[in-house]
């Protein structure tokens, strides 16, 4: 089958190709505005339609903001750069640092609930537990300079977490995994998982976020030193608020 390449592709992409070269090379940058639906129409000589898509496609990728009446903006939002290996470091959260601060120095709003629920069948699983038992778990939502990024769940076994700061809102210095650290428990070992998909309603709605932009889904689950899992966490990530970075030697 032909790809899809050249004049082949949709006049719509084109208008968006043209777009995004435009924002890439600097002639748009944070914050200025593109032109109109009806100035790009008549530069391109299509419908209004056609142009409507094309910054429709610049809006779900991240790339630009669209208000009523204001038209399109190049977003001004720095993308986070998340240094899968260096930010889960032992140097980093058993010196009383959080793993936030290994990927960014921007201050980040996290609204966290702590609850007792019945353990997911999956989750039940991973750590090894009855499905009739119950986890403690740690939902949180990350803004970012008045934008939400993420929205992560962290499951641990009760047994570990009951009575301890890991069921408190704020953990202290170094988090969870520096509790678990002084409960015996502390991490050695982790696992991650990473696939993207389109949200779900409630991820979209989380995230602010259109339903067509997928999410990074990445699913992290810590070992300690017997190879035991004490936490899995799930998260969430807009894809356009996020780089992964992976560094390490060969």
């Amino acid at each position: 089958m032909a790809s899809e390449t050249g004049a082949q592709r949709p006049k719509y992409q084109r208008i968006a190709d043209d777009l995004k070269a435009a924002i890439e090379s600097g002639e748009y940058g944070p914050g200025d505005r593109l032109p109109g639906e009806s100035a790009l129409a008549a530069q391109h000589e299509v419908a209004i339609l056609t142009a409507r898509q094309a910054l429709k496609i610049l809006r779900i990728e991240g790339l630009v903001e669209t208000k009523k009446g204001a038209g399109a903006r190049v977003i001004e939002f720095r993308p986070i750069r998340r240094h899968g290996i260096q930010r889960l470091a032992r140097e980093q959260w058993g010196a009383g640092k959080s793993i936030w601060s290994a990927d960014e120095e921007r201050p980040v709003t996290i609204d966290v609930r702590v609850a007792s629920v019945p353990v997911p069948a999956h989750i039940a699983r991973m750590l090894k537990l009855d499905e009739d038992e119950a986890v403690c778990a740690r939902f949180r939502r990350f803004v970012l300079d008045s934008r939400p990024v993420m929205l992560a769940t962290s499951y641990l076994p009760l047994e570990l977490a009951e009575g301890t700061a890991i069921m408190r809102v704020d953990t202290g210095e170094g988090g969870t995994y520096a509790r678990l650290s002084e409960l015996g428990h502390g991490p050695m070992h982790f696992r991650e998982e990473i696939r993207c998909r389109l949200p779900v309603a409630e991820e979209a709605e989380g995230l602010a976020m259109p339903l067509e932009r997928p999410v990074i889904k990445l699913c992290r689950t810590a070992y300690d030193a017997d190879l035991r899992a004490v936490e899995v966490n799930e998260m969430t990530m807009d894809s356009a608020a996020y780089i992964l970075e992976y560094a390490f030697d060969a």
